[in-house]
């Protein structure tokens, strides 16, 4: 099975550096020097790491056979693809690969349905599950311990607790106006 790993930015320096946009948990393990990685658009692979450090927060990697800057920046948007075992679990009890997400039926604490995960969109500040509903609309939920309190492989579904707004239109909206209007 095939997993994301990361996505090339921009080339960092003049020997053929860039910088990468992490999407694994585990990248000392996905990214490693000697990892050998396919890649989307796959005309672009299969690329070879050869060196990778932290600059400023950032993950640096060079691959064999990129040299210099401008075979580096022919690489912007790559995406860099592991070959991963089907039945291979995340290291900690609570993460989880994309994989093992999608298609799980999302119903709230109480049992109410509310669809199946289609998407997982990963952000900046915390990933998103893509929900489709059962009339055919999209919700998104974040996935974060406080909305989504249960993951049940076993039982394919993924419960939450949705805050009023998320999944209908009962969002409550509270200003300072509203308090001084009451006060």
């Amino acid at each position: 099975m095939q997993l994301v790993v990361a996505r090339i930015g921009r080339a960092h320096g003049i020997q053929g550096e860039v910088t990468v946009e992490v999407r694994t948990d585990e990248p000392e393990l996905r990214l490693a020097p000697g990892a050998v990685l396919a890649t989307d658009p796959a005309a672009t692979g299969p690329l070879t790491i050869e060196t990778g450090r932290v600059h400023s927060g950032r993950l640096l990697l060079r691959f064999e056979g990129v040299k210099d800057r401008t075979a580096a920046e022919a690489l912007r948007n790559t995406l860099l693809i592991a070959e991963v075992d089907p039945d291979e679990l995340p290291e900690e009890e609570d993460e989880y690969y994309d994989h093992q997400l999608m298609d799980l039926d999302v119903v709230t604490a109480d049992g109410i349905e509310v669809g199946r995960i289609t998407e997982i969109s990963h952000l900046p500040s915390q990933d998103l599950f893509i929900v489709e509903r059962p009339d055919g609309s999209e919700v998104m939920i974040p996935f974060v311990e406080a909305i989504v309190t249960e993951i049940d492989l076993e039982e394919q579904r993924a419960v939450i607790t949705p805050p009023p707004g998320l999944i209908d239109d009962n969002a409550e909206i509270a200003s300072a106006r509203d308090a001084e209007a009451e006060g």
